[in-house]
Formats: C-alpha cells, sequence, structure tokens
C-alpha cells in the first residue's frame, strides 16, 4: 500500500480578520445592495474568523477583468507552489531529483503551460517528471489528487510523488455580483497551498507508523451539476452554489461510505480518525449527522475552518497535515480522508497506520 509520507501548506503572508473583510465588503457593496445585514448574517455564520489573501486587499479594487486577475493568479501561484514544495521535501528530507511524479490541481486560475510545467524551472526536478495538470474538480481535488497519487504509486512502488494543491479563492470573487452565493463566497473561501509527498510500499522512506492508502472510492451523484461550479464570464470565475449541498451530505453520502467501508469488513464506528473538507458549517454538520458521527469527530475540519476559511482542493489536506501532527495513532487504526466537489460528487481514500 502507498504510504503518505510527509503534508506540508504555505499561505499567503496577508492575513485578515473576518471583520476586516466585512468592513471592505461593506463600504464596497453600500451603493450596490440595500440589504447589507445580509452580508455581515452571512459573513458572521460561515464560522471563519479570518482569512489569507493572494494580494494585499486594496489592491483587488485595480484588478479588472479576467486578464488581470488570471495574470496576478499565476504570479501568486508560481511563487507560493515553490515555497510550499521545497517545503513538503525538506520535511520529508528527500531531493527534487528523487520525486518521479507531480500532480498539481486547482480551479482558481489558468496557466499554460501549468503551474508544474513552470515550477520545472525553479525546482531541480528530474527532466524526467511524470506532470499531471488537474483543474475542474473543485474541493473535492484535494482527495481525489491524493487517490490518483496513490493509484500510481501501485504500479511504481518503488517510487515518490508529490501532490500540489494551490487555490487563490479571493481571486475569483465577483465585485459586481450581489447574489447570495457570492456573498457566501466572499465570506467564506481563503487562499493557501498545501503539497503531500507519498512513497510507494518498497521506497525506502516508507516507514512503520505512517499512514498507508488501503483504497479509494470515487462516487458521482447523478444530475447534480447545478449544485456547484463555475460560470465563466468577462469578468472571470463567477461562483454556482446551491443550498443542495447540505442534502447530499446529509443523505447521499452514507450509503457509498458504507458500501465502501464494508468491502474491507468495516462500518462507520470503525473509523477513528475522520478527514473531511470543511466546506462550511452546514456541510460539516450535516456530514456529522448523515454519517452518524460523534459531535467532535470533526473538530479538525471546524478549526481549519475558523483559521483560515474554506481552501478548496487545499483545505482537506491541511486538516490532513494537522491530524498527523497532532496524534499518533495505534497500529491497525483506520482513518477516512473525504471531500466533496463539483459534479456533484465525493471521492473517499480510506487510511490505516
Amino acid at each position: 500500500m502507498p504510504v503518505i509520507h510527509s503534508v506540508s501548506h504555505a499561505f499567503p503572508e496577508h492575513y485578515y480578520s473576518q471583520e476586516m473583510l466585512l468592513e471592505a465588503f461593506r463600504k464596497y457593496w453600500s451603493q450596490r445592495h440595500s440589504n447589507l445585514n445580509r452580508l455581515e448574517q452571512i459573513h458572521h455564520n460561515v464560522g471563519v474568523n479570518g482569512r489569507h489573501l493572494a494580494l494585499p486587499m486594496e489592491e483587488y479594487e485595480k484588478l479588472e477583468g479576467f486578464k488581470a486577475k488570471n495574470d496576478a493568479w499565476t504570479r501568486c501561484a508560481l511563487d507560493l507552489g515553490e515555497t510550499v514544495v521545497c517545503a513538503v521535501l525538506e520535511k520529508a528530507q528527500m531531493h527534487a531529483d528523487q520525486i518521479s511524479e507531480i500532480i498539481f490541481t486547482t480551479v482558481t486560475g489558468i496557466a499554460v503551460p501549468s503551474i508544474d510545467a513552470r515550477l520545472m524551472n525553479r525546482i531541480p526536478f528530474p527532466p524526467s517528471l511524470k506532470r499531471v495538470p488537474l483543474f475542474g474538480l473543485g474541493c473535492v481535488a484535494g482527495a481525489a489528487g491524493l487517490a490518483r497519487v496513490a493509484d500510481y504509486l501501485r504500479g511504481h512502488p518503488r517510487e515518490a510523488a508529490i501532490l500540489l494543491s494551490v487555490e487563490l479563492c479571493s481571486l475569483t470573487i465577483q465585485p459586481e455580483d450581489v447574489s447570495i452565493a457570492n456573498m457566501i463566497s466572499s465570506g467564506l473561501f481563503g487562499d493557501g497551498a498545501t503539497a503531500l509527498l507519498m512513497v510507494g510500499a518498497d521506497h525506502a522512506n516508507a516507514a512503520d507508523g505512517m499512514p498507508r492508502v488501503v483504497d479509494t472510492r470515487s462516487i458521482f451523484f447523478p444530475n447534480t451539476e447545478h449544485i456547484m461550479g463555475w460560470d465563466v464570464v468577462n469578468s472571470g470565475l463567477k461562483i454556482s452554489l446551491s443550498a443542495d449541498v447540505t442534502e447530499v451530505a446529509a443523505v447521499q453520502l452514507r450509503p457509498g461510505v458504507e458500501a465502501f467501508l464494508g468491502e474491507h469488513g468495516l462500518s462507520i464506528q470503525d473509523i477513528t480518525h475522520w478527514i473531511a473538507h470543511p466546506g462550511g458549517p452546514k456541510v460539516i454538520q450535516a456530514i456529522e449527522s448523515g454519517l452518524g458521527l460523534s459531535e467532535h469527530a470533526l473538530d479538525l475540519s471546524r478549526e481549519s475552518l475558523a483559521a483560515v476559511g474554506n481552501l478548496s482542493s487545499s483545505s482537506v489536506l491541511l486538516i490532513l497535515e494537522e491530524t498527523l501532527s497532532r496524534f499518533q495513532p495505534e497500529p491497525g487504526t483506520y482513518g477516512l480522508l473525504m471531500a466533496m466537489g463539483p459534479a456533484f460528487c465525493a471521492e473517499l481514500v480510506l487510511l490505516q497506520w
């Protein structure tokens, strides 16, 4: 079974409290929206205390049109990606030329050549490095990307691979859009990057005590495209978001989880550590109630959401890093890493220490 060796994160240096961000939105939208009480209610209800932004707050008003936003995204994503990849290599005490594959995921910007290709000129990866850029998976990509790295390492058990996630959600906010979906987005999402380094079962760095990927499962919910995604408009990526997310989490997720665990002779009660993407307070609550979890099972998800907001694909990897740092599970203990995202879909990763 492939082994999760190390996880690291990096944030932009610009951090603002939720109250500071709310005040900025209040001033900007005061002439465009009459119901500012609704804006304040949304920002106070999303469970976020503060967030990192790719740029200083005052620079966002200067970004006009998709090109300006995407140029800023490319520049910041490349710098942040380099920082976090170097951090995870240092943490693992490995060199870039020991990596055989890198999967890069994002849903907040577009670059061709992709960010992983541009990093080849900054980090001394081998020229033979296999690169797999992913776009469009959204919040589910942290779990899905981990699963795809595991797939690769099952076939290449002596190799090492990296999953890189960079999400700069602040560069997708639509200042002219006063819809509820955009207001929620403006209060919920933050910026950040994570990198995960995995090794195959026969790699020299695969050690006891590290979590191993037992199996993975993709779950697609038919006819749910309306729940989450982007509308591509002249001003950039405009969020499409439905309240049906909570219903899927509360009702439709459990059968897939139970079936997946059942194939390994396990039940929900056999999972000690739940590593779940923090879609938002209502989504976290829906997962807990839908799966019948204890009230503290997703505490790390709530803590991450409060500290830095929803980081799209980066969040579940950030929570995985915190889990590995905070706990030392007994050998044989199981964990389930999970996320949901556009399509609508879910990705499950069964871990064992």
